[in-house]
């Protein structure tokens, strides 16, 4: 990465914490670890929760950039991005629209397979439609196992693999306690990878690939951010070939949701076929010690640090990238 003058980055807010489901992954984890490595390089950086602070305070205290160290709404939906426009203070990661297509799986989704990129098969269950009888016609369309979640949420808040006809109103009683709409999602058999990008549309490029293995396939909350039992494989393993297939796929998704900066795509390979499958793209990864993004750039040659002062100095409005600035 190029060399990065701070001075001219001037004084930094790292937004944390926010009033998400994953408040405690951005507050305790994410938020001061991106805190310290931007102090680390030299620039002016404080912390800032917007649950605890009004954003306007950002303007009168003199910030000039912000780095969206937050989760989930309120951070990566595309509020957030659009206060800081109107504040006129630059910020890492997508734009207002990116940010609130890629929060919800189910206009994602709608996006990539009108452009025929793959994503598992799936069904809505919208605010009304929570019934028994609605809920058990599900898996005659998508088959047993399938996945069910909230719509709009991470960090695997919600989320259920149902077995059975009997689990599957338990399951949408569960996601519909983080959303009123409900993703039900064909359940792909295979190895789970993940693939960071940086940069934008034609510059945009992928890291190198994550395959993550969990106890019994369940990368839960519990064994993303809190056990040490989940194996992060990178280099993945996988053929060079399918690798680059990912990455390439990968980069495709991102720059049809028209996301900047920074993103992370999950995905799922079909071990019947070795078919990948878009889950979902992630514009405000997480940057904790488990965190995969980091795992890919080191990879990559590019330190924690380097990673946090990139994005920092990407920051930006849309404004301003559309004018290319």
């Amino acid at each position: 990465m190029k060399a990065i003058d701070v001075k001219t980055l001037g004084k930094v807010a790292v937004l944390m914490g926010g009033h998400s489901a994953e408040r405690e992954v951005s507050a305790t984890m994410s938020g001061p670890g991106v805190l310290a490595a931007l102090r680390s390089q030299g620039v002016d950086a404080h912390p800032f929760d917007p649950a605890e602070r009004a954003l306007g305070e950002l303007q009168r205290e003199g910030f000039q950039r912000c780095f969206i160290a937050l989760h989930g709404r309120g951070g990566e939906d595309g509020t957030v991005q659009g206060a800081l426009e109107l504040l006129g203070i630059p910020y890492t990661g997508s734009g207002v629209m990116a940010s609130a297509i890629a929060m919800d799986k189910v206009m994602t989704k709608r996006v990539w397979m009108a452009e025929g990129l793959p994503t598992p098969a799936w069904r809505l269950l919208g605010k009304g439609h929570h019934t028994r009888e609605d809920t058990r016609a599900v898996p005659d369309v998508l088959g047993l196992p399938m996945i069910v979640k909230p719509a709009r949420e991470g960090s695997s808040f919600g989320v259920s693999k149902v077995e059975g006809y009997s689990n599957v109103m338990e399951a949408v009683t569960l996601a519909a306690q983080y959303d009123s709409d409900v993703l039900c999602e064909e359940f792909i058999d295979g190895d789970e990878v993940t693939c960071p990008v940086l940069g934008e549309g034609d510059a945009a490029v992928a890291l190198p690939v994550v395959r993550i293995v969990a106890p019994d396939g369940n990368y839960d909350f519990e064994h993303k951010y809190v056990s040490n039992d989940t194996t992060y494989l990178c280099p993945s393993g996988l053929p060079e070939a399918e690798e680059r297939e990912i990455q390439r796929l990968v980069v495709q998704a991102y720059r049809l949701l028209g996301c900047r900066g920074w993103g992370r795509a999950d995905l799922m390979i079909r071990a019947s076929d070795r078919r990948p499958f878009l889950l979902e793209m992630n514009t405000s990864p997480g940057m904790t010690s488990h965190s995969l993004v980091p795992k890919s750039a080191a990879q990559a040659g590019i330190s924690y640090e380097q990673l946090c002062l990139g994005l920092l100095a990407g920051a930006t409005l849309d404004s301003l990238a559309s004018q290319g600035a």
